[in-house]
């Protein structure tokens, strides 16, 4: 994968993501939006936990404490995502939870030319929003919410995957958040998910989405990262909505107004300029997992720096 060229690998993580996101939009159905995030926190955290083999039992009681809010937040923030998609195209929901992200970028960047970004990005969910209110159009308003609070989600996702890093050696924190995850949804999702049990077909669905969603994204992104800086790597996330919406198109056939095209435009524009603008050090609004292995890298670093 090392020859594998770091924007190509970019690609395929984006990609992988947004397709595992629109294959999961089929199981609700049979499985209930709450099922299928349960099927994909505990098949991806199982696999993850046989890739990675955290070694648990040498951590501390502080770094078991960053991995259970890690994992309240990877719940929240699927969990909502998930009930979006049931409400919302593709394109238009992801849109909208990139904002969590891209909102902690400008709070903690608090420089003036960053107003420019945060004004796009709003612009892009007022149209999204007028949209759903006016002329009788397809968008759920609440869909809208759920994919908001799912950003918001995605923020403290990212807040509480840095503290992982810091506290856990490697990346075994994901696996370990992922279970975490797992159980907090299972009173929700339990019903839902022992449908694969009458239906085995489902079961394999869900573990490809399981795969798409956490397993290839996560090699690419890892393998990407020693060769990307993070603020490269934050302007290639930024085009996770448009391929959210090519994967909704492809997938689930659902085509997009010309209104929430220029809104969608809008809200990765935006995201692009934060990350283009950022200065060393400020946090990159990528996914959590990604600023979970960042930081983990960066305070391996400081410790060899010291030693020398």
């Amino acid at each position: 994968m090392d020859r594998v060229p770091a924007p190509l690998l970019m690609a395929v993580s984006i990609g992988s993501v947004q397709f595992g996101s629109a294959f999961a939009s089929t199981l609700f159905p049979s499985l209930g939006a709450p099922g299928v995030v349960l099927l994909r926190l505990l098949l991806a955290g199982a696999l993850l936990a046989v890739l990675l083999r955290p070694r648990v039992h040498t951590w501390s009681a502080a770094a078991l404490g960053g991995c259970a809010l890690l994992g309240v937040a990877m719940a929240g923030m699927n969990g909502l995502f998930y009930l979006s998609l049931d409400r919302l195209p593709l394109g238009v929901a992801v849109s909208v939870e990139l904002l969590g992200p891209l909102v902690l970028s400008l709070v903690q960047a608090r420089r003036a030319q960053d107003l420019l970004w945060s004004g796009l990005a709003l612009a892009g969910v007022v149209l999204l929003g007028v949209r759903a209110l006016g002329d009788g159009a397809d968008l759920d308003p609440v869909g809208l919410v759920l994919a908001a609070s799912a950003g918001a989600c995605w923020a403290g996702y990212i807040l509480a995957s840095a503290r992982v890093g810091r506290q856990v050696p490697g990346t075994g924190g994901l696996a370990v958040s992922l279970l975490v995850g797992a159980v907090l949804v299972a009173p929700f999702g339990l019903g839902g998910a022992l449908v694969v049990v009458e239906r085995p077909g489902l079961l394999l669905v869900a573990l490809a989405v399981a795969v798409l969603s956490s397993v290839v994204p996560y090699g690419a992104d890892i393998a990407a990262l020693r060769r990307l800086p993070t603020r490269v790597f934050g302007v290639l996330m930024s085009l996770q909505p448009l391929a959210a919406a090519f994967a909704g198109l492809v997938v689930l056939r659902q085509g997009l107004a010309p209104v929430e095209l220029v809104a969608l435009g809008l809200v990765s524009a935006a995201s692009a300029g934060v990350a283009l603008s950022r200065r060393r050090g400020d946090v990159t609004p990528a996914r959590p997992e990604d600023v979970s292995r960042t930081t983990s890298r960066r305070g391996r670093g400081r410790r060899r720096a010291r030693l020398r």
